[in-house]
């Protein structure tokens, strides 16, 4: 049997991952774990519990062979190159139909520096909120998808 995913749970992972870990879905558990790309590249290339690495990291190379061995019990979440918030922004931008606030804000996505003059620009205007009640909403349905593909059950 398995238990059901939290939304809540994917899209906080979703939304916190760096380019230095892996987060993958327990499919019977329903928990989501991370692994560094350093202990998963290890787990790859060596056998169990390479006795070179310190204690610490130990624990998460077990769990790293664990998913390497039972790659049908764990799912991959989207990277965040997959999910695309710049993306997400442009689509924001285009909520506002023709208006001077839309073209503020794609000229603040233009260029180097788009995520920070993008938020700057939010906050001038007063649209942070809505930015964030937008994004939310769009990582939701990224991770209701993502169930859907893998035919999870999910609560939010």
């Amino acid at each position: 049997m398995t238990s059901k995913v939290k939304l809540r749970d994917l899209v906080e992972a979703m939304d916190t991952q760096t380019d230095y870990h892996i987060d993958f879905i327990n499919i019977k558990s329903g928990e989501i774990v991370s692994i560094t790309n350093e202990i998963f590249n290890v787990a790859e290339d060596t056998e169990p519990f390479d006795n070179k690495l310190p204690d610490w990291q130990q624990e998460e190379l077990k769990l790293a062979h664990e998913i390497l061995d039972n790659e049908n019990q764990y799912i991959e979440l989207p990277s965040k190159f997959d999910i695309n918030e710049y993306k997400m922004m442009e689509d924001f931008c285009y909520n506002f139909d023709n208006s001077q606030v839309q073209s503020d804000l794609l000229q603040a996505i233009r260029g180097r520096g788009a995520f920070r003059r993008f938020k700057d620009k939010l906050i001038k205007l007063g649209l942070d909120q809505e930015w964030f009640n937008f994004r939310d909403e769009r990582y939701k349905e990224i991770a209701i998808e993502l169930c859907n593909n893998h035919d999870l059950e999910y609560e939010d």
